[in-house]
């Protein structure tokens, strides 16, 4: 057989191998699809069917809570689903993947949906910080600014934050990242410049008291700022004090840095005649009271005498206000007139006075600073509630510009004294012309009320003058023993 011949029938077989191939390929290919089709067929006729409303793969922030978006099921067009078991729980509080499994059967026949959720934190932490410009004084250091962040997860983060300071220092950057990914910014400019005004501070008292003749030392002021280093030399001061006459003076300090922030501060001087030896200071405590103040007050105006009531919160205020529009000082005693209450720290002490000074500045519209402490300075109570407070807002007040006073003779018609006799004789019998008569009375008392006249007409028929007290007055004061 020639070579050529046997060649030829090679080719023809290996054509018919291709061709057969082929024609079994198809078969193959067709017998799967009929396959597929066929399993098409049960998944989605012959088996039951669950359908899911909502996304089968869905993400919830942290905490937030998972609501169920409902499911559907059927078997031959009929609805079973009532028959789904559902199976698996979402923890909202704990970072992961959670899986929710609806089942149903029918007869042997199953079918089984995924729901998949997954809970990630999906919030960027929370610096904490005032996101305003930051102004510096011409060449200083950048100094990062102690802040804090915090995440709804991973909690304090504080020591996790960076800074990035610009290429010409001229902002700052604070970053922080949390543990899911989440990063926070806060940007800040950085200006060269001084907005803060300089700091005054007086030398000594904000009001000072002096006697008519006295020296008048001027006590001066501190001064400090930001960026100059001294600034003493360019404090100016305006106002006099002339001790030659009583009064109240003003002396303003003033002083501007090389920025041009201007800073102020007032310092109080009350110049005082002392007092005059045989007048008789009438000073009633407590008030005021319907039924004796007012009464108190026809004596006084019918014998043209002024008096100084130190009043509490209690009582009417037009009896206050009569008071005042009648010429007499109206000062402050307490307003609540409780010990334990008054003297359980210097801050209840300053509550309790400024109380009645509203009081009286809202009766009157003046604004009283003659104050008479309750038991008086030289009173032991207080060390009950707080040791040496006495001794603290006794110069706290005057730091202030109240001045506080005392008494020197009492009526006792705070003590055994009941009888309008008995008080008349407590104050006539100790009177002096040798001194200041500062004379403690309770115009809530009925039987200080029936002896007034009395105790005024002794006075005038034996060369006393009658005063009230007034800013100029000279303190009367006891020792102070807490």
């Amino acid at each position: 057989m020639s070579v050529k011949l046997w060649s030829k029938r090679k080719i023809k077989r290996m054509l018919e191998n291709q061709i057969l191939t082929k024609r079994m390929l198809k078969m193959i290919g067709g017998v799967f699809f009929c396959f597929i089709l066929v399993f098409i067929l049960i998944q989605n006729i012959l088996l039951p069917q669950i359908h899911l409303k909502g996304r089968h793969d869905t993400t919830l922030s942290y905490k937030e809570k998972y609501v169920e978006k409902g499911y559907k099921a059927s078997f031959l067009g009929k609805d079973i689903t009532k028959d789904v078991d559902v199976h698996g729980k979402v923890n909202e509080k704990k970072l992961g993947t959670y899986k929710i499994i609806y089942h149903v059967s029918v007869g042997p026949l199953h079918k089984k949906t995924v729901r998949v959720i997954h809970v990630r934190d999906m919030e960027k932490p929370i610096i904490n910080i005032d996101s305003s410009d930051i102004y510096l004084c011409p060449g200083d250091e950048v100094v990062p600014e102690k802040v804090s962040a915090t995440d709804n997860y991973d909690g304090d983060l504080s020591n996790k934050i960076e800074h990035i300071i610009g290429k010409d220092k001229d902002s700052i950057i604070y970053r922080v990242r949390d543990k899911s990914g989440n990063i926070s910014e806060v940007s800040k400019k950085i200006i060269y410049k001084d907005i803060e005004k300089p700091i005054l501070k007086l030398i000594g008292n904000e009001t000072l008291f002096l006697f008519v003749g006295d020296e008048w030392k001027e006590p001066g002021v501190e001064v400090s700022d930001n960026c100059d280093d001294d600034l003493s030399s360019k404090v100016t001061r305006t106002g006099e004090v002339d001790t030659s006459k009583p009064g109240e003076y003003s002396i303003t300090y003033s002083v501007k840095d090389s920025f041009g922030n201007e800073e102020s501060i007032k310092r109080n001087v009350v110049v005082s005649e002392r007092g005059r030896n045989g007048t008789i200071y009438l000073t009633f405590d407590d008030g005021p009271n319907s039924g004796t103040t007012n009464v108190i007050l026809d004596i006084l105006k019918e014998e043209n005498v002024k008096a100084t009531f130190f009043v509490t919160n209690k009582g009417p205020d037009d009896l206050i206000k009569r008071e005042y529009d009648e010429g007499h000082t109206v000062a402050l005693h307490t307003a609540s007139h409780d010990y334990a209450t008054v003297y359980s720290s210097d801050e209840a002490y300053f509550n309790d006075l400024y109380s009645v000074q509203e009081r009286v500045k809202r009766i009157t519209g003046y604004e009283s600073k003659i104050i008479r402490f309750p038991g008086g300075s030289s009173n032991t109570v207080s060390r009950k509630y707080s040791s040496g407070i006495m001794s603290r807002i006794t110069a706290e007040v005057l730091n202030r510009g109240f001045k506080y006073y005392d008494w020197n003779l009492s009526s006792g018609d705070a003590g055994s004294t009941t009888e309008a006799s008995g008080v008349y004789n407590n104050v006539v019998s100790h009177l002096s012309h040798d001194r200041i008569n500062m004379v403690l009375m309770h115009d809530i008392k009925s039987y200080t009320r029936d002896a007034l006249r009395d105790i005024i007409r002794y006075g005038k028929e034996n060369g006393y003058s009658f005063e009230k007290i007034t800013m100029e007055t000279e303190m009367i004061t006891q020792r102070v023993n807490n």
